[in-house]
């Protein structure tokens, strides 16, 4: 018997473990894989305020906020280093969309700046193309290592008494009289009061015999990593349409991504051999990011991946407790930017969890707005 039950182990699940473990609740969190085995594993690892849509905005400042010391709260190296991002323009029309976004999110107190020419871009990170014309730039953003993080806080969950079961498969969440019971899994039945969905693409598996569903799409997104090289670039990069974005990790590797891929239809069958890039996206990614960081394509490329994004209609996550199953909450559809959020994620897990009122506003994250909605949403700058 547990008093919560966490079903997916990223950065939201194992954070929210951390957190209800720590305020006293009896926690059981299974992952059918290994730990930052998806998205939260793949992702670039970005944590950023920037780009973020006016709802997210709150929560991403307060996660950059709760980074500074996550690793010394965890006690654990998380590799977070606050270098900046900067979302770079090619063309006249790109120089455009930047200067908005620039506009709209110092309008919304946000610290960022537009950098105008080449020459004030190359200021920030001079080994980027002279191609590029312009960029915005926000220096309280940053990235850290996303299997580090997970890992970190799995780890002290542990300590605070949660129960990590990583390898050990949620078949299906029990419900009677019109509340959460526990789930059955491949190693039995769990009884609690409370069920947490955290699952990610994997997330409508569970909720699907519920009569529950988190519209989303599931597109394959690429991902190359570089041997070690010097230092070469400090913030972050992303590019005004989304189509390619990377960083320079801890190690010295270049961890760049490239735009969304093909949808994965039958996310219940995948197999980690069928997330293997092709040859030809390498290539379109190789190009991309040649032309933006010119040393990248003179760098040996030492592992290359696929990620699967649980992507929402409005890029938005779904963040609430479900009104139809008593005690069943729902953390997903992050849609490609939720690592940052993690440590805020697991607070806001908690809170709803618990019962208590949320600490930042979550009206923006119901499933309610996606009434009569089927377009595919938008990427933003993963992380």
């Amino acid at each position: 018997m547990a008093d919560v039950i966490i079903v997916g182990g990223g950065i939201s699940g194992t954070a929210a473990a951390y957190e209800l473990a720590r305020a006293g609740a009896k926690v059981t969190l299974f992952e059918k894989g290994r730990l930052a085995g998806m998205a939260s594993g793949w992702t670039l690892g970005g944590v950023r305020q920037s780009g973020r849509h006016p709802a997210e905005l709150p929560l991403a400042r307060a996660a950059v906020a709760t980074w500074a010391t996550l690793g010394e709260e965890l006690g654990a190296d998380v590799e977070y280093r606050r270098n900046g991002n900067l979302r770079l323009a090619r063309t006249p029309d790109e120089v455009e969309v930047i200067r908005a976004l620039v506009r709209d999110q110092k309008a919304a107190a946000l610290d960022i700046e537009f950098l105008p020419d080449n020459r004030a871009v190359r200021g920030v990170a001079p080994a980027l193309s002279e191609r590029i014309l312009a960029a915005s730039f926000c220096a309280s953003d940053g990235h850290a290592n996303p299997e580090a993080a997970v890992h970190a806080f799995a780890a002290a969950a542990r300590r605070c008494g949660a129960d990590i079961r990583a390898g050990v498969r949620v078949e299906r969440v029990a419900v009677a009289g019109g509340r959460v019971r526990g789930v059955d899994t491949a190693e039995g039945t769990v009884a609690a009061d409370i069920v947490v969905i955290a699952a990610g693409v994997h997330a409508n598996e569970l909720l699907s015999p519920l009569g529950l569903k988190v519209p989303m799409t599931v597109p394959l997104v690429d991902v190359i990593q570089t041997e070690p090289l010097p230092p070469l670039l400090a913030p972050v990069l992303g590019v005004a349409n989304a189509d390619c974005a990377g960083r320079q990790e801890a190690s010295g590797r270049l961890r760049f991504t490239g735009g969304l891929g093909q949808l994965h239809r039958d996310v219940a069958a995948w197999q980690p051999a069928e997330l293997q890039p092709t040859a030809g996206a390498l290539s379109e990614v190789i190009g991309l990011v040649s032309s933006i960081l010119p040393a990248f394509g003179a760098a040996r490329v030492t592992r290359v991946w696929g990620g699967l994004i649980d992507l929402t209609p409005d890029a938005l996550p779904v963040i609430e407790r479900a009104s139809e199953v008593e005690g069943l909450v729902l953390a997903c559809g992050f849609s490609g930017h939720g690592f940052c959020l993690g440590p805020v994620t697991g607070k806001l897990i908690a809170d709803l969890a618990l019962g208590c009122p949320p600490r930042l506003p979550l009206d923006a994250f119901r499933r309610a707005r996606f009434a009569g909605t089927h377009a595919r949403g938008d990427l933003a700058l993963h992380g």
